[in-house]
């Protein structure tokens, strides 16, 4: 805003942001689309914690995916089959799962138990056991320490749970509409 008026800077400084593009044309858009882009930093944000944590417990470069993979193979100490994990990530890129299953399982932090005919599953090794121990309690000393400091947060956590919870069901409906709707290719001429 160099060689502005100051009135001029005041102007600009004052006058409310535009919003609008391809994606938000109303005000239920702009909303929907500010809230998509918050998601999408949310989720950047989250696996950027999650590879940071765990490579303060273990010495794997893991995304924020696979570490989240080893704990959902820990939770409840049950073995988990290929389909419980694509169910519980609400994901179905299998072949990327299997990945990072052979890259927990080269880390030594999961083991694989079972045939393709009695039914293969996944489990921690006492590694694996370790490493999640060690990353629940660093991330009590940082993360929930953190979130316990801002007044009132629990409440908004339990709601903004819900509302993802939601909005998982919402996209999960709309993506399965575009699928059936999507346009094939052209007619070759």
């Amino acid at each position: 805003m160099a060689g502005k008026a100051p009135e001029d800077q005041r102007d600009a400084i004052d006058a409310p942001l535009d919003y609008r593009w391809h994606l938000a044309q109303s005000p239920d858009e702009v909303d929907t689309t500010e809230l998509e882009f918050a998601l999408m930093r949310a989720f950047e944000g989250f696996g950027r914690w999650q590879s940071e944590c765990l490579a303060s417990v273990c010495d794997l470069a893991a995304t924020g995916p696979e570490n989240a993979m080893l704990h959902i193979i820990r939770m409840n100490d049950r073995p988990k089959t290929i389909k419980d994990l694509a169910r519980l990530t609400n994901r179905d890129d299998v072949p990327n799962i299997q990945y990072s299953l052979r890259k927990l399982i080269g880390a030594g932090l999961v083991i694989r138990k079972g045939s393709g005919r009695s039914g293969v599953t996944y489990e921690v090794t006492e590694e694996g056991r370790r490493v999640t121990e060690d990353y629940g309690a660093l991330r009590r000393r940082l993360l929930i320490a953190a979130v316990e400091q801002v007044p009132g947060f629990a409440g908004r956590l339990k709601e903004a749970r819900q509302v993802l919870n939601l909005l998982s069901g919402i996209y999960e409906e709309v993506a399965r509409v575009a699928a059936t709707h999507r346009r094939g290719a052209p007619p070759s001429r």
